[in-house]
């Protein structure tokens, strides 16, 4: 189920760039994991607690690798927030932008993520802990992370499974199919720690020096 306009996200990136944290700015290192995927696929991150919920989707995109390409939504304690659209019965979801993660979550939380309400995926999304901000490093940053993001449209977890399936095995039926589809191959296994937190420069915000508080 493709969202109208899923592109529009990343132009928040610019936005995003013009952001400054303060002495008072507070770090939240969270954990995405993909549910109902094993061996797990997960991202550890370091995120400002002042980053809305808006900016929140876009770092999860790029963190786990997904394309921004299908509707979403985040669920903290029954409240859901995304962007409204009573087209697509999202009419009761507040709207994700302004919501900043400090406000809706603190140290040992847990939201709920789900993109594309096609394939059904859904993330943990975890509070870890929730620290001082260190100076000189960029956030926000990818720390840590195993395994590949599934292929979008694979068909939820369970088509995920059916893929992997297929494309281990040359002797499978539908192994050359899904090989094609896939590009020529696909590795689960692989994760790229440095370019995964490259990537996320894109949304890094300014940093004020240690002890000015705006």
């Amino acid at each position: 189920m493709a969202a109208r306009g899923a592109g529009a996200g990343w132009e928040y990136r610019g936005m995003a760039a013009a952001r400054r944290m303060t002495a008072k700015t507070r770090i939240f290192q969270v954990k995405v994991q993909l549910r109902e995927v094993r061996p797990p696929v997960w991202r550890r991150l370091l995120v400002p607690g002042e980053m809305d919920l808006a900016e929140l989707h876009d770092v999860v995109q790029t963190a786990m690798g997904w394309t921004n390409s299908h509707l979403h939504e985040f669920e903290v304690e029954g409240a859901r927030y995304g962007v409204p659209d009573p087209d697509w019965g999202l009419d009761e979801v507040a709207d994700q932008s302004g919501v900043k993660l400090s406000r809706v979550a603190g140290e040992g939380s847990r939201l709920r993520y789900a993109y594309d309400f096609g394939d059904g995926w859904q993330h943990d999304v975890i509070v870890e802990k929730v620290v001082s901000r260190q100076h000189g490093l960029r956030y926000p940053c990818c720390v840590a992370g195993r395994r590949a993001c599934p292929p979008e449209d694979v068909g939820g977890p369970w088509g995920y499974q059916g893929f992997l399936t297929a494309v281990r095995d040359p002797g499978h039926a539908e192994h050359g199919q899904w090989l094609e589809w896939a590009g020529g191959g696909f590795d689960p296994a692989e994760f790229d720690l440095a370019a995964v937190d490259e990537a996320l420069g894109a949304f890094a915000w300014a940093e004020s020096p240690l002890g000015l508080v705006r």
